[in-house]
């Protein structure tokens, strides 16, 4: 060893002997041939482990530079990376010129990627399977750079792991195709919680700098996305490795443009996938030869050498490398048993682990029991307590030292005895240890002490509880995550209902496990311990679950929002508002912010919400007769329930993937489903016998229909071949192929008549084929529609998402994007086009029986209702959480079903939702603030006047009126509106009266405000006029000077007025001679804002240009240029001491600044978020501080309170839609008014 290396080693031999554990270092150096098995077995007979680590390091220093490379990486793999630092100085350098030496230069680099990657390392036993590795090697190679799939399958307990482990440790490999490093994640068979679980882990991993984010994704679609950024940029040409896949949707998070190997028990799993696709299978057995070699190799002994019962072993367990490396460990022990221990195979006749079981070979059960039996008395009952824990879960150390009552040292102690007769698994976290058992133990655990299950997970609970209180885990703790995530399994899994009520039913377990893991697992709990949680309380079950729902889009982002003010907003009769009040009570005590919603009015408009599947639901249909409900979904089921209870009929675990469409036949004896997996089935609809299987598509099957007449029954299917096929039930074959489509078959629909069949496509068409002849007859290009001239042809995709065919079949309806297009069936001309305004994307439409109503599911959570002959928009239904993805009516038009990623079905009275969704406020309103009233005006979308009284709720309708705007006067003794014609009219309230202007605008009148006596009524147009109305004695002014539309004014003393416009200016009037006094060039773009100091000496204007003025009304120059915003600078208001200027903007991000010198003392919402989110949820479009001038409110994508001294928030008010407009507050900052983009009005409330 080189004197440098040796004299580093020497210094720093102390910290290393407190420090190492021996037993996994000295693992790493005898598989790089440094360490020999003996030197093992010397370093083991030491009696302490300070003693064992300096046995070690006393052999390490009698040997050459390699055993010290080779030591140094240990160190770093088994996390020790500190100590490693200190030997890093010391490394000496070698040559690569021959064979010898190369094994520095692998192990320093491969085990160093392969440790920063989480690749298991070899076993200690080991032998190699040249041909399969480099089979794998020659289908990664394949891969040429590009993203793909290379499948390694075989049954389980093959070595499917060790292969994929072997493959990359490989330095000439590594450096010729993934140079950029490999990530290994260990997957297993997962919900969509447990797989967002190890979505967020590998990210934490890849971005162990946190350049990318601070925070964990908080969604599956979010990781995927965050992943794809990772490995693109800060892990090009890297290998990313997925261990034990079992399920193909899996898989879709992890498609994303990455190489990537993986291991799995069903070859078919990336048929879900897109990209080359390459697989090597593995037998399932080592065969003699090898499996010999694996005993001789646990023995000590030449394979020439063993003896007869060790070909007897490996005839019997039929050469499982699994069950062979178990009775290797064993024999390594006690190497004379060999006869007890073929004698135990052969004789002992174990119980199945379950009959269901796909692990379809007995010797892996027999020889997992022998292993267990040989365990030393005095930590059987230890290993028993392993039962309790799941599959692919890592374990913490700190959870067995809670469960045992121990220290670390004991706990590891004990597991190092599992470790080493390969009963348990170890991984190294850091400086702790993860335990986990192959998923084969857990089922033979589980079956073997069945009958303690019960009181094994009492016992964890029981322990838990004299260590911690639930809700006051910290984030910092080692066993932190797996409370989190388990405590609900264990006392479920212990019959501690009444324990497991307590705390789903609590609001602070609720905030501490979201703001850790965010909502979806949580909900998932819900939906999983239903059972348990009903028998408590039904309603306070369901009033948490529906919290936690209707809130998951809020609980799943950053900053987390408070858990307190969201419940205050649920209804005052749910167990979340009462828990909330009663903690934002005792907050407020300690000077906490809080708001009561005092108009809240929770209506929920569907008639029956139904759970019947456990994960999205895709498609339902009615049955012909309407009183059954047919649904499909994500969870691969296919459910039938009663349509006016609910009440389950049948479930059937339908297909092996995902099912995308169901469907009754018309004499409802059939139902039809169609899926993921490419085949189509016929099941009887009332006993749900599987009738027919179809499987000639190619691609997943996306839609399916049958013929409306039952005398020739026909179903129709597409898929995403491209292709539709009629299938004739009494024929066992497709009995046509329809061609002609050039891109996934989305939707089909038989005419009504039967005569025609429409289908949808991603081709952006809508075409028509004969049935009887299966002939093309014609087709619509809907693409034509989106074409612009600033966009080819060939770059916009169009998708063709449904049809619904009218009554008489006359007319198709036809959504894509978001448009709904009706055309005239015979002729394909175009007879209306509905665009349903928004950015997200329609999922289904559907006609009603009447031909009058459609249906439109939106992307965004909501539903429409449409007037096809007016083209106007009837009712929103808004209730679904997540994607609505079909939409029905009944056979008789009076209720419709929607289904959603929300897991649920809601039914809808067509008839209620008409008459009660559509009363919604428009967002130009006024109010007045007097005492401790509150009184709203405002017009609603039925042209209503409403005068409000937000302490009562009582509305008065005052009139009818087109209008733009309103305003009260100062004494609420008159109202004025002013419409779109440009008309302006005064209601007397009194008596009704009304007063109209006789002159009035030539186009919108967008502002009204009366002077102080309430003789005058002023008003601003898009005409880019003032106008001054004298009611009384009908004399006009008009303001006449802006070049472009008046942005707004203020009234300002002795009868003077400040507009602005977006031509720039700043103006002030004399109203009552219609002079202009003065102008004030203010921007080049439009002046979006502005606002008068209370001493109304200054005022302040703000642009699109991205700056803010302050001004002096004597000065025509600038006081102050504010610079720094980065958007469009929306709003601007003065402290009531007018000595700060806050500024909000179109990034979110508000500024607060000092008014005498210009200085930006405060920026506000700096917290960092999702790429392209805006901190204040959009535009800030309002400001208005508290008399005091501490305080601060915004408006915008939500309302948000701030400390205008430090210039943090202090609260957040979410509202149910977002583009607040203004934010309408009480002179004593208590009360706050706004109305939100769903027409939903907010009267708000400090608590106190």
């Amino acid at each position: 060893m080189d004197a440098k290396a040796r004299n580093c080693l020497l210094q720093h031999r102390e910290a290393l002997e407190k420090d190492i554990k021996t037993s996994y270092i000295m693992d790493h150096m005898i598989s790089d041939g440094v360490l020999t098995v003996s030197e093992e077995e010397k370093v083991k007979n030491e009696p302490t482990q300070q003693q064992r680590a300096a046995m070690l390091i006393k052999m390490i220093l009698k040997k050459d530079n390699y055993s010290y490379i080779s030591f140094y990486n240990a160190l770093l793999h088994e996390g020790y990376k500190d100590l490693a630092a200190l030997l890093q100085d010391g490394i000496p350098v070698v040559s690569f010129s021959n064979s010898k030496d190369s094994f520095g230069r692998i192990t320093s680099y491969v085990r160093t990627v392969l440790c920063e990657g989480g690749v298991p390392q070899r076993p200690v036993v080991f032998v190699t399977r040249k041909k399969l590795v480099s089979a794998i090697q020659q289908k990664l190679s394949k891969l040429n750079g590009e993203p793909g799939w290379v499948t390694v399958y075989g049954m389980a307990g093959c070595g499917k792991s060790v292969l994929a482990a072997e493959t990359v440790r490989d330095y000439d490999f590594l450096q010729r195709c993934f140079s950029g490093g490999v990530h290994w994640v260990s997957v297993g068979k997962q919900d969509k919680a447990g797989l967002l679980m190890k979505l967020q882990n590998l990210c934490t991993r890849l971005d162990g700098d946190e350049s990318f984010s601070q925070r964990l994704p908080l969604n599956i679609e979010e990781a995927k996305d965050r992943l794809r950024l990772l490995m693109l940029r800060k892990h090009p040409r890297s290998l990313l490795i997925l261990d034990d896949v079992w399920d193909p949707w899996v898989l879709k998070a992890f498609d994303n443009q990455c190489q990537i190997l993986l291991t799995t028990r069903d070859k078919s799993v990336t048929d879900s996938v897109m990209g080359p696709k390459y697989v090597v299978s593995v037998e399932s057995c080592l065969g003699k030869e090898k499996g010999l070699e694996i005993l001789s190799l646990f023995v000590n002994m030449k394979k020439a050498d063993l003896p007869e019962q060790a070909h007897s072993i490996i005839k019997e367990c039929k050469g499982s490398p699994l069950v062979v490396s178990l009775i290797g460990a064993l024999l390594r022990d006690f190497p004379n048993r060999w006869e007890y221990y073929l004698r135990q195979l052969q004789n002992k006749q174990f119980k199945r682990i379950r009959k269901s079981s796909s692990y379809d070979y007995e010797a892996l059960d027999e020889a997992m029991s022998i292993s267990v039996e040989m365990l030393r008395e005095d930590i059987k009952d230890y290993y028993t307590d392993l039962s309790i824990f799941q599959k692919d879960v890592k374990v913490p150390t700190k959870v067995l030292c809670v469960l045992w009552d121990m220290e670390t040292e004991e706990v590891e102690d004990i597991l190092q005895e599992f470790v080493n007769k390969s009963l348990l698994f170890c991984d190294r976290n850091g400086k702790s240890f993860c335990y986990h058992l192959h998923d084969l133990q857990v089922d033979f655990l589980t079956e073997k002490n069945r009958s303690q299950l019960q009181d094994l997970h009492k016992k964890i609970i029981t322990q838990f509880q004299r260590y911690y209180q639930p809700h006051t885990l910290s984030s910092d703790q080692e066993d932190c995550m797996y409370w989190y995530s388990f405590l609900a399994y264990h006392m479920a899994s212990a019959n501690m209902h009444k324990e497991l009520c307590a705390l789903m039913f609590s609001l602070d377990w609720i905030k501490a496990k979201t703001e850790l893991v965010g909502p979806a697992h949580l909900i998932h709990e819900f939906v999983e311990y239903r059972h348990i949680l009903d028998e408590k309380d039904c309603a306070v079950c369901e009033n948490f679950q529906e919290f936690l729902s209707l809130n998951g889009h809020l609980l799943g982002r950053q900053p987390f929002p408070n858990i307190v003010q969201l419940g205050l907003c649920e209804p005052e009769t749910s167990e979340v508002y009462r828990q909330a009040k009663l903690q934002a009570k005792q907050e407020v005590d300690n000077g906490r912010l809080y708001l009561e919603w005092i108009n809240k009015n929770i209506k929920h408009l569907s008639r029956l919400v139904v759970r019947p599947h456990t994960d999205a639901v895709y498609h339902a249909c009615f049955s012909a007769n309407g009183q059954r409900i047919a649904s499909c979904g994500a969870d691969k089921t296919l459910q039938v329930f009663k349509a006016d209870t609910g009440e389950k009929l049948l479930e059937i675990k339908a297909h092996e993937d995902e099912v995308l469409c169901c469907a009754f036949s018309t004499d409802d004896k059939f139902i039809a489903t169609c899926s993921v997996d490419k085949k189509v089935k016929i099941w009887n609809s009332m006993t749900g016998e599987l009738v027919h299987t179809y499987d000639e598509h190619s691609e997943q099957i996306n839609c399916c229909h049958f013929t409306n007449t039952s005398h020739h029954l026909l179903l129709a299917t597409g898929a995403s071949d491209c292709l539709l096929k009629l299938w004739d039930l009494n024929e066992k074959a497709c009995r046509n192929t329809l061609f002609g489509h050039t891109n996934s078959v989305n939707h089909c629909r038989f005419s009504p008549d039967d005569k025609l069949l429409a289908s949808c496509s991603a081709d952006g068409t809508l075409k028509f084929w004969d049935v009887q002849s299966a002939n093309e007859k014609k087709s619509i290009n809907v693409k034509q529609f989106f074409l612009s001239s600033e966009e080819p042809q060939e770059d916009l995709e169009v998708i063709v998402k449904c049809c619904s065919w009218s009554s008489d079949a006359s007319r198709i309806m036809v959504a894509a994007k978001n448009k709904v297009f009706l055309f005239d069936v015979h002729t394909s001309s175009l007879l209306a086009e509905i665009h349903t305004g928004h950015h997200s994307t329609i999922q289904y439409c559907d006609f009603s029986p009447c031909d009058i109503l459609a249906v439109v599911a939106l992307s965004h959570y909501c539903v429409e209702l449409w007037n096809m002959d007016s083209c106007l928009k009837v009712a929103d239904c808004r209730g679904h959480l997540s994607w609505v993805h079909c939409v029905m009516f009944s056979p008789d038009g009076s209720s419709f079903l929607t289904s959603s990623d929300d897991q649920t079905i809601r039914l809808w009275e067509t008839k209620k939702v008409c008459e009660n969704s559509v009363i919604l406020l428009k967002q130009e309103i006024d109010v007045a603030f007097q005492e401790n009233e509150v009184m709203v005006l405002a017009v609603d979308n039925t042209r209503r006047l409403q005068f409000i009284n937000g302490k009562t709720g009582q509305i008065d309708y005052l009139t009818e009126a087109q209008a733009s705007c309103c305003c009260f006067s100062p004494h609420l003794q008159l109202v004025a509106f002013g419409g779109n014609d440009g008309d302006i009219q005064i209601l007397e309230l009194l008596n009704n009266r009304i007063f109209q202007s006789s002159t009035g605008h030539k186009n919108t009148v967008r502002h009204l405000q009366f002077t102080a006596d309430g003789k005058t009524l002023i008003s601003s147009s898009d005409d880019s006029t003032i106008q001054v109305w004298n009611w009384q004695s009908e004399e006009y002014v008009f303001l006449q000077a802006h070049q472009e539309t008046v942005k707004d004014f203020r009234l300002l003393k002795n009868s003077r007025l400040l507009s602005w416009s977006f031509d720039g200016t700043a103006k002030v009037w004399n109203i009552t001679t219609g002079r202009l006094e003065k102008n004030f060039v203010c921007h080049q773009h439009t002046v979006l804002s502005c606002d008068i100091s209370s001493d109304a000496t200054k005022f302040s204007s703000t642009s699109a240009d991205k700056t803010a003025k302050i001004w002096s009304f004597e000065c025509l120059s600038p006081l102050h240029e504010l610079r720094g915003h980065k958007g469009c600078v929306r709003c601007s208001v003065f402290s009531v001491d007018s000595t700060l200027l806050a500024t909000g903007d179109d990034n979110g991000e508000i500024r607060i600044w000092n008014v005498s010198n210009g200085e930006l003392l405060h920026l506000c919402a700096p917290i960092p978020v999702e790429e392209g989110a805006a901190t204040h949820g959009g535009w800030v479009t309002d400001l208005c501080f508290s008399p005091d001038s501490k305080m601060l409110v915004s408006a915008g994508g939500y309302l948000k309170w701030w400390n205008a001294v430090t210039g943090e928030s202090s609260q957040t008010f979410y509202t149910n839609g977002t583009n607040l407009r203004k934010i309408h507050v009480s002179p004593d900052f208590k009360t706050y008014v706004t109305v939100d983009n769903l027409g939903i009005l907010y009267i708000l409330r400090i608590l106190e």
